[in-house]
């Protein structure tokens, strides 16, 4: 089984994202292909290798559109351009002796960008016109969607009232449409992300100042474990937050693999103390037993197997009952399985919790770091045995209101269980203001009326 992992410890944007799965082994002349006539001039989309605190790493860049001069003015704004990792992709930290594939021939004129205004059905035209799979083209158009879903929420306005400003500009498009056929291209089974340093303090936009996250991005990250690094300057960006969260199947630590391919994909503004970089790590599973769903929506079907997993377990009577509920979120952000708390009577006959962690044999001395760290408790003990888990598959399917993800198991190729992704229900749920129940039982029907039980 084939995994991508996205190393966020200097957060995500658009452009890093495309500039680390270059740098990993995509052809940009197939980013090219796909991207059609979103970039039919070889001079639209190039790349340079640069440095970022002594790190090598290749940045993807975009010759923008020429937008009036009247148009607002977004610089440090959160929506992707002119920002820490700046989509602006004017060459403004050019170094020399760089290298790039395509140097634009005409004399490196800056088109500076102001912010595009365009609904989802223009970007859904563009969308159209690039030369991305069939699949890739309904995957772009659904981040779109999330993406100005999340908007509408953020503004209070209808959805179909949305008009898409900044990250509907042509370069932002075609990082997200190049992000599709390079995730395409790797063939990943599995996608799992670290957990995302979203960076600190304030940044100034049109209408003040607002701290990091930025609304819409803070929205995106709904359900993924995050964190404010020293660094107080914006380092996840829209676009970065929607490609990531669009893929990433599990957060946490780097998965067991063997390592094939690593690469570093840079963000413009170099950093003095930390390398403003997005490493993607692609290599095969240590445990190909191990059942995963596929990300492309299209069913992949895996045998029941047996892994080797270890029990960690520790008796807990005298911490504050406030700190449980972050100790399961931070083993699980670290790659713990499964978490679970029990109500056990211990010695003195005094109550207790008995905390359980199922994990990877690989983690257990990270997670057994992260129990003492966080917890009261003086001692764990931990034990190795088999489980058996059916084959999963996760399948994408379409809702009168948006996209809900199944989750489908199988034993002999006989459906035992399926359900609906209960976080993209509650997402649903929330910005469309309905019942939890009609949502579920939307995305239920639109499963069983796929007829691939």
């Amino acid at each position: 089984m084939r995994i991508l992992y996205f190393d966020c410890f200097s957060g995500a944007s658009g452009d890093m994202i495309l500039g680390s799965l270059i740098d990993a082994g995509v052809s940009l002349e197939s980013v090219r292909s796909a991207l059609g006539s979103l970039a039919i001039e070889p001079d639209v989309v190039w790349t340079r290798r640069v440095t970022r605190a002594g790190l090598s790493a290749t940045k993807f860049c975009v010759r923008e559109e020429d937008l009036p001069d009247h148009a607002h003015d977004h610089r440090g704004h959160d929506h992707d351009h002119d920002h820490d990792h700046d989509e602006h992709h004017d060459g403004q930290n050019d170094e020399p002796g760089q290298v790039r594939d395509d140097r634009p021939t005409h004399g490196e004129t800056v088109h500076h960008h102001h912010g595009a205004h365009r609904t989802l059905a223009e970007i859904y035209g563009l969308i159209d016109q690039s030369a991305l799979t069939g699949a890739g083209k309904d995957r772009a158009k659904a981040l779109f969607q999330r993406l100005g879903e999340a908007e509408a929420a953020v503004h209070g306005i209808p959805l179909d009232r949305v008009h898409l400003h900044e990250v509907g500009a042509l370069d932002s498009i075609i990082d997200i449409v190049g992000a599709v056929h390079a995730i395409e291209t790797i063939g990943a089974d599995r996608i799992v992300a670290s957990p995302l340093n979203v960076g600190s303090g304030m940044f100034r936009a049109a209408h003040g100042l607002y701290p990091v996250p930025a609304p819409a991005t803070a929205r995106l990250l709904q359900g993924a474990p995050i964190y404010a690094g020293k660094q107080a300057v914006e380092l996840v960006t829209p676009t970065g937050a929607l490609v990531i969260t669009g893929y990433a199947e599990s957060f946490g630590g780097v998965p067991p693999m063997r390592l094939e391919k690593v690469g570093y994909g840079a963000g413009s503004r170099d950093l003095p103390d930390t390398p403003n970089v997005l490493r993607v790590l692609i290599g095969e599973a240590a445990d190909p037993a191990r059942s995963a769903p596929r990300v492309d929506g299209s069913l992949h079907r895996t045998g029941p197997a047996e892994q080797s997993v270890v029990v960690i377990e520790a008796e807990i009577d005298d911490m504050n009952p406030q700190i449980f509920g972050l100790l399961m979120e931070r083993l699980l952000a670290d790659g713990a399985l499964d978490v679970f708390y029990t109500p056990i009577q211990m010695k003195k006959n005094r109550p207790g919790t008995l905390l359980t962690i199922v994990a990877e044999p690989a983690s257990r001395e990270r997670l057994t770091t992260i129990v003492f760290r966080e917890s009261t408790t003086i001692g764990v003990r931990y034990r190795e045995m088999q489980r058996e888990v059916l084959a999963r598959d996760l399948v994408a399917v379409e809702t009168p209101y948006g996209q809900v993800r199944f989750k489908v198991a199988r034993r002999d190729g006989r459906v035992l269980n399926a359900s609906p992704e209960f976080d993209d229900c509650v997402r649903i749920a929330r910005e469309r203001d309905l019942p939890l129940k009609d949502v579920q039982a939307a995305a239920t029907k639109a499963f069983l009326d796929r007829g691939d039980r």
